[in-house]
């Protein structure tokens, strides 16, 4: 079994990841998407992106880190995955399946899985222009406006060369709106030989274990569920080998807030330095009802002093 964390663009930064990961129970991560247009990118692009590069591309923790490429032109797509491997990336997901219409109307993300034949080209021309040594993935949507030519994309990928396939099992036109139709994802793992990787509407150990009952996967990608539940792949873990499980409490919560608060604070003027925490703050209401009190109460705080303060006494 193996669990990922999802690549969750203006959300899971390089901080979230290092957090997260030092939490336990995963096996890698995806960073953000770069966006390719016409351009070779410089190196500190890459690395504002990746820090983890500087680090063999690891958390501080030590969890593996892909670099995740977003574009539509195959060539400029595998330059620039040449020019992230020279900066010293060690794996390429390429991105089929963010759903934003400013990404789809720029030629890429989901839309591109309206021609299957693109998306092969993009996929072989990286695999081609990457060292054999270079794992090249991809992770898709079952499709754009439905679901009619979901075989046509996982295959497009495994043909072209790629080493594993993430599914996010809704469409494009779904977004984010439940069910995640799992289904779909078992009749693609039996249909490529490469690993599937599972993604949609995994909250909880009882939602992974109908997801990988459904599915038969054995790799499964975490994103809004890990944020709503930081430990969601320890209680995973724990609940798959049968071990006695502590959730984390809201306190001990507070406290990782606080060290993401303390990490990103350079990142952003005073009067914005808790936007992030907000953002996450909303995911966290799903899990922790003390959440929804605290988003109010970061709302009303400017100064990072007090905002501090309110950390320390929420923890």
């Amino acid at each position: 079994m193996r669990l990922y964390l999802a690549p969750m663009e203006g959300v899971v930064d390089y901080q979230v990841r290092d957090l997260l990961s030092a939490l336990g129970g995963l096996d890698g991560c995806v960073t953000e998407f770069i966006r390719i247009t016409d351009s070779s990118l410089p190196r500190r692009v890459f690395r504002r992106y990746a820090p983890e590069l500087d680090n063999r591309c690891l958390t501080p923790s030590g969890t593996p880190v892909k670099v995740q490429l977003l574009g539509g032109q195959p060539d400029w797509v595998a330059l620039n995955a040449q020019r992230a491997v020279r900066a010293g990336a060690l794996a390429i997901d390429l991105n089929f399946g963010c759903p934003a219409k400013t990404v789809n109307k720029s030629d890429g993300g989901a839309c591109l899985l309206r021609q299957p034949e693109r998306v092969h080209s993009i996929v072989a021309a990286v695999r081609a222009a990457v060292p054999a040594p270079i794992p090249v993935s991809a992770k898709i949507r079952l499709g754009f406006e439905d679901a009619s030519r979901y075989l046509d994309n996982a295959v497009a990928v495994a043909e072209a060369g790629a080493s594993e396939l993430t599914v996010h099992a809704r469409t494009k036109v779904d977004g984010y709106k439940p069910p995640a139709y799992w289904e779909y994802i078992a009749w693609i793992r039996e249909a490529v030989s490469i690993p599937v990787i599972a993604n949609g509407e995994i909250w909880s150990p009882a939602d992974f274990e109908r997801c990988r009952a459904i599915t038969g996967c054995e790799g499964f990608m975490l994103g809004r569920g890990l944020l709503a539940r930081p430990d969601l792949a320890r209680a995973i873990r724990a609940n798959v080998s049968g071990e006695a499980y502590t959730p984390m409490a809201w306190s001990q919560v507070c406290q990782l807030l606080h060290r993401y608060y303390r990490m990103s604070q350079p990142n952003y003027p005073a009067k914005h330095s808790g936007n992030r925490i907000k953002q996450w703050l909303m995911y966290l209401q799903r899990e922790y009802p003390q959440a929804a009190t605290f988003f109010e109460q970061i709302k009303r705080e400017r100064e990072p002093a007090r905002l501090d303060a309110a950390f320390e006494a929420a923890a």
